[in-house]
């Protein structure tokens, strides 16, 4: 069984930065793609970023230019630094993985999310 834990959300002013964590940890042999979506109250859950093991990353056009995914591989860790953030990010965000532990491949992983609050 795999577990995703998040880390790093909070409460911010516009314009402020915030940096997310997300730790996949359990028997582990590799990670196809690791990413973040978010949640607004009374919203559908959203692609945030996401980027695959070589490294290809992918972005919503909301956050291009503010936000960075990056990760550790030796960690499994996946990053998300939010820059220029704005009220309308204000979510929860949820950590996503893709990948194959020892006893096979798991498509969808997800944490258990982080609220990420930005004031005007």
């Amino acid at each position: 069984q795999v577990l995703l834990t998040e880390s790093g959300g909070g409460l911010v002013q516009a314009g402020g930065s915030l940096r997310l964590s997300c730790v996949a940890s359990g028997n582990i042999r590799s990670i196809n793609t690791m990413g973040w979506y978010r949640q607004a109250p009374g919203k559908q859950r959203e692609l945030v970023a996401i980027i695959t093991s070589s490294g290809s990353t992918n972005y919503a056009d909301s956050v291009k230019g503010r936000f960075t995914i990056s990760t550790d591989n030796a960690k499994n860790t996946v990053y998300l630094q939010m820059n220029s953030l704005e009220p309308e990010d204000t979510a929860v965000f949820y950590c996503y993985a893709d990948l194959v532990m020892t006893s096979g491949w798991i498509p969808a992983n997800w944490g258990q999310g982080t609220q990420v609050t930005v004031s005007s």
